[in-house]
């Protein structure tokens, strides 16, 4: 059940998400839909994960996500994938798949043993590191509006987590 003021910070992210998006004519909107409908689905996922509870074993839970994105995600490949070119690339490609399934394993752990709504906000920390990589390794430039998008996402889900704890 969603009570009022939560579509109210829902409705502060997705402000947050546009100002974030910035919508200029360079950037693509096929991209801009992919990473809404991962989020929405992702989203999914983690209230199945905290529904599951302990009913399942983690490493069950990873190996049948890790399946279905693999298909999934396979699907994709088919229109996008360039070929790793050297042992690099493919380190770096099997790196992705092992730090992937680790980081999958203790999120479904947390998911499980834990409320969602208290633990999906922690994933936002992600958003701090994309930022501060971007801006000090690949030298990115964010406008103001981008970063107050990203602070209206963050503090929405904030408001959340301490109104959901207030009402539980």
């Amino acid at each position: 059940k969603i009570l009022p003021l939560q579509w109210f910070f829902f409705i502060i992210a997705f402000i947050g998400v546009v100002l974030i998006k910035d919508f200029d004519s360079t950037s693509s909107k096929v991209g801009v839909a992919f990473a809404i409908g991962a989020a929405f689905f992702s989203s999914i996922v983690y209230i199945l994960i905290s529904k599951i509870g302990h009913q399942d074993h983690p490493v069950i839970v990873v190996h049948y996500f890790m399946g279905i994105a693999t298909i999934v995600g396979g699907i994709g490949t088919l229109f996008y994938w360039i070929k790793p070119v050297d042992l690099v690339d493919w380190m770096l490609l099997f790196s992705l798949g092992i730090f992937g399934y680790f980081g999958q394993l203790f999120m479904t752990k947390a998911f499980q043993f834990g409320q969602a709504y208290m633990i999906a906000p922690f994933k936002y920390v992600e958003v701090v590191f994309t930022l501060s990589l971007g801006i000090f390794y690949f030298q990115e430039v964010y406008t103001f509006w981008n970063l107050l998008g990203t602070a209206l996402v963050i503090v929405s889900l904030s408001l959340n987590v301490i109104y959901k704890s207030r009402k539980g």
